[in-house]
């Protein structure tokens, strides 16, 4: 179970802290290799390479790879109401908090008649991966496709692995969700192979290729995402999923177990550490982790993944010793379970999405917080946010020139041409300007 690390009385520093922090071992970099045949295959030979691929790794082979929109339509049909309600509310939900992330078109005036304007353009296309597997993830149809639509996306591309236990199809929860967000084009593929197909296209089913590619997956899906990068964009590379609480003794000890154990449930390689000030609670802590673990429905996941290195409870001296060790984390999802959590997250400076107090728990944030699930793991959380509304835009600037503006600064651009010996540069002002030189 988990493991202590006291680090009272040790003079923490950040550079110390990004070495020795827990983390999830690095995976074996002849996936890249495994992962590379598969796209390639997939670019060579379409949907035969597709469908050989959902045998090997789905168990199913579907008649064709794109699902017929009446399948979405009996899915839902079928969906029991009270989901059906709840997902609504998620979605109503998610929809109104990223609405607030697009930034509103802003012309700045730099002199008379010299303008620049900034406005924000969607993708056209983006393609959005729903994960198989271990579980099935509606919530994530709900924040990969509303993000998009709130972005002005045209077209939206669902792909989903291909079940057995469904004949091949897609499971219908996801249809169902799919059909209530009105994505229409839906293909039955997974893995590496799904990522290739929305990157490249495949021509023989009339999949087209995408700008976007987001949604969470295992290290092929992960893999293949950075190896296309730069052919389209991606989200980020989701691994496991991680949660650190930062917590002082004022929640009670069983709210912070059932929290870590929440994200435990999701893989073996979940990350889930508590980093706090207090020994006594901190034992408290685990003992009820313990008890947790031993009855929850996935308890061998859930005790692999608090038994790995990547978890652990952290002792240290402070708080503030506790939000340096949680900045070198950059944790996916960070919990404050502290007496003034506000206080205390406006000196974190790294976390994908950041839950205050004891009523804020990370299952409110996967579901129907109206924050957005799809978050940077890995420590990527430095340099990377969490998907939204901005994973889909791109900011373009529209510079509007009088001829009398330019002439303002025709001899600084002339300057600068010839600062940098490219002479044609200004001469491509004077040019505009005959009646100066004579």
């Amino acid at each position: 179970m988990l493991s202590v690390i006291d680090w009272r009385g040790k003079a923490l520093t950040p550079q110390w802290l990004r070495l020795n922090v827990p983390r999830v071992s690095a995976e074996d970099s002849s996936v890249d290799d495994t992962v590379q045949e598969l796209i390639d295959d997939v670019r060579a030979r379409g949907s035969e390479a597709l469908g050989e691929q959902a045998e090997r790794f789905d168990k199913c082979r579907p008649e064709s790879i794109r699902s017929a929109p009446e399948k979405a339509e009996e899915a839902l049909s079928q969906l029991d109401s009270d989901l059906k309600a709840s997902i609504s509310l998620a979605i109503e939900r998610v929809r109104q908090a990223s609405e607030a992330q697009v930034p509103p078109e802003k012309v700045t005036t730099l002199a008379t008649g010299a303008t620049v304007t900034q406005r924000w353009q969607p993708v056209e296309r983006a393609g959005v991966y729903i994960p198989g597997g271990k579980a099935v993830y509606p919530s994530s149809v709900v924040m990969n496709v509303v993000a998009a639509q709130v972005a002005g996306v045209r077209e939206i591309v669902l792909v989903s692995p291909p079940q057995a236990e469904f004949g091949g199809e897609i499971h219908p929860t996801i249809l169902a969700t799919a059909q209530m967000l009105g994505v229409t084009e839906i293909y039955r593929i997974g893995g590496a192979g799904a990522i290739a197909a929305l990157a490249y296209g495949v021509p023989d089913a009339h999949l087209a290729p995408v700008s976007t590619i987001s949604g969470p997956g295992n290290i092929f899906v992960a893999t293949a995402k950075r190896l296309v990068k730069g052919v389209v964009g991606i989200d980020s590379e989701a691994g496991p999923t991680e949660i650190v609480v930062i917590a002082d003794g004022s929640t009670p000890a069983d709210y912070v177990a059932s929290d870590l154990v929440s994200q435990a449930e999701h893989d073996e390689m979940a990350q889930a550490i508590l980093i706090s000030t207090d020994e006594d609670y901190a034992r408290d802590v685990i003992d009820s982790v313990r008890s947790r673990a031993t009855t929850t429905r996935h308890r061998e996941r859930v005790e692999k993944s608090l038994s790995g290195e990547q978890s652990a409870v952290i002792v240290v001296d402070s708080l503030s010793d506790a939000v340096m060790v949680s900045d070198a984390l950059a944790p996916e999802h960070l919990e404050i379970c502290t007496e003034s959590p506000q206080q205390i997250a406006q000196g974190i400076a790294h976390a994908g999405a950041i839950f205050l107090g004891p009523y804020t728990p990370v299952s409110a944030g996967d579901y129907l917080a109206g924050s957005n699930h799809v978050l940077p793991t890995g420590g990527q959380a430095r340099f990377q946010s969490g998907l939204s509304a901005m994973t889909f835009l791109r900011p373009q600037q529209l510079v509007d020139y009088s001829k009398q503006a330019l002439a303002e600064v025709a001899g600084d651009i002339v300057r600068f041409a010839d600062a940098e010996d490219l002479p044609a540069h200004g001469e491509a002002v004077t040019a505009r300007f005959p009646e100066a030189e004579n």
